[in-house]
């Protein structure tokens, strides 16, 4: 399957060459990360209203837990209830972004390894199929630089919004909320010892996630955390 997701590639690296040169390849893997993300996007909308729908819903979820915190089963059964009497799945938003994972699995597979022929080119001097550890110090050390700062650049930003905008829970689970928009910092790790075009997929789609996150849940009500 990656071999026949290569042809695309292939095709977006020989229309940019004449503008980018060696560095094509590198250009094309951004726009075939963005062509796919926006192919993407309805699910990402789909799973933005089910967020939104569960966040109306957790003032709800709140006040049930407090009116039956020593009834674990009585809780069960009445959130279900409340669910079902306002059309919100529990599972509401999740779907859909399981419904990405096949896709962006063969995006991963074609950018770290599935295409060989294309990633013997280049970004400014720095081989797609290197990796960070092979010149540290280097062209490659440099370009690798600066995906890192792009990353954590997009995790952070992904963190400061996590911490203001609320994520409903089906349960309450000490402690999970603060880890989770921790976990946009493990792209980071991922970026280091992946290939150089597989870093390059992963920088773009974090961004496009971060971008498209922001948009489609603007207008949500800060977490009471946030002040």
């Amino acid at each position: 399957m990656s071999t026949f997701a290569s042809l695309p590639l292939s095709w977006l690296a020989g229309v940019t060459e004449p503008l980018f040169g060696a560095s094509a390849t590198a250009v094309a893997i951004v726009l075939l990360t963005l062509g796919v993300r926006l192919a993407l996007h309805p699910l990402a909308r789909s799973a933005a209203r089910g967020q939104r729908a569960k966040a109306e819903l957790a003032p709800r979820m709140a006040e049930l837990r407090r009116k039956h915190k020593s009834d674990p089963e009585r809780l069960m059964r009445a959130m279900r209830e409340a669910h079902a009497k306002a059309g919100v799945s529990p599972m509401a938003g999740l779907l859909p972004s399981l419904a990405q994972l096949p896709v962006l699995f063969v995006m991963y597979r074609l950018f770290s390894g599935g295409a060989s022929d294309l990633l013997d080119h280049t970004l400014l001097g720095a081989r797609l199929g290197g990796h960070w550890t092979d010149a540290p110090f280097g062209a490659q050390g440099l370009v690798y630089a600066g995906l890192f700062v792009v990353v954590a650049a997009v995790a952070t930003w992904t963190y400061v919004r996590a911490r203001r905008t609320p994520v409903p829970m089906p349960t309450e689970v000490p402690g999970l909320t603060r880890f989770l928009p921790l976990l946009s910092f493990g792209t980071l790790i991922t970026v280091a010892v992946v290939p150089l075009a597989a870093g390059l997929y992963l920088a773009t789609s974090s961004a496009w996630t971060a971008a498209e996150r922001a948009y489609l849940t603007r207008g949500m009500p800060a977490s009471p955390s946030a002040a």
